[in-house]
């Protein structure tokens, strides 16, 4: 890990500025991305200078997995789909971030990626609060509670 992770947690802006923020597990930002086309968390480790997955310490990348998981379910629960796309790739934005997507046949990218299947079709504003109530509901806050010996890292 580099010296950057002396320095406090920041969101790339590039993430910032394509999401909206669910909120804030004991390890992830967790985000929605703001393509109506599909379903999509975005979740964040809140570590400074985090960019490959060995960056992360042991026990963080224990909890990034049950995060993952807390997110596929989570997605289930308000977005139905016929296969999950789980990924982290980092071409574009380095920063440590992995992609949930919820997928159907024949949604606008099927049976491709998502990534560059178009432009995104950014969520009215009503659309993106009924979703971001519908994950709230769907147990959001409590989906996911790690032992309390896992680490949690807060915002610088």
């Amino acid at each position: 890990m580099s010296d950057a992770a002396a320095a406090p947690f920041q969101l790339d802006p590039r993430l910032a500025a394509d999401t909206a923020c669910v909120g804030n597990w004991r390890l992830c930002r967790v985000l929605l991305m703001d393509d109506a086309r599909f379903p999509w968390l975005i979740l964040v480790p809140r570590v400074a200078g985090a960019i490959e997955l060995d960056d992360l310490a042991p026990d963080n990348r224990t909890t990034l997995l049950h995060e993952i998981e807390a997110a596929m379910q989570l997605l289930r629960a308000v977005a139905p789909c016929d296969k999950l796309n789980v990924g982290a790739l980092g071409n574009i934005v380095r920063q440590l971030h992995v992609h949930v997507v919820s997928r159907r046949v024949g949604d606008a990218a099927w049976p491709g990626p998502v990534w560059g299947s178009g432009p995104a079709q950014k969520y009215s504003r009503d659309a993106r609060d009924k979703l971001l109530g519908a994950l709230n509901q769907a147990g959001f806050g409590d989906l996911y509670a790690p032992p309390r010996s896992m680490r949690h890292h807060d915002d610088g």
